[in-house]
């Protein structure tokens, strides 16, 4: 499954807000929300279990970190990107930060 078909199933199982910056923002929240579970979830691991990380642990994760990946996708899908486009501008700004040897390192426009 490319990004975009991924995209295009995650929006048939979404809400729409009638004012787009509500839209755009239940969106965003719903990014860092659950992204917030998965570091929990990941605390959790660290913190109580001395790092052992369980096959109940990688299932439970799994979900949230495709959670994380649903909002994206509608979040992009809210301002007009493609995922696959999102998904492609990122590995090209990582490539040309490693082949400058910044990937380390203060700022985003770097």
């Amino acid at each position: 499954m490319t990004f975009d078909e991924y995209q295009a199933k995650a929006k048939t199982t979404a809400l729409h807000y009638d004012d787009p910056t509500l839209d755009k923002t239940i969106m965003a929240l719903g990014v860092a929300g659950e992204a917030g579970e998965v570091a929990d979830k990941w605390k959790k691991i660290v913190g109580y279990h001395d790092g052992v990380v369980t096959p109940e642990d990688i299932a439970e994760l799994n979900k949230e970190i495709g959670d994380v990946l649903w909002y994206l996708a509608l979040l992009s899908d809210r301002l007009g990107l493609s995922f696959e486009e999102v998904a492609q501008t990122n590995l090209a700004k990582l490539a040309r930060r490693h082949e400058l040897g910044i990937i380390k390192g203060k700022g985003d426009n770097r």
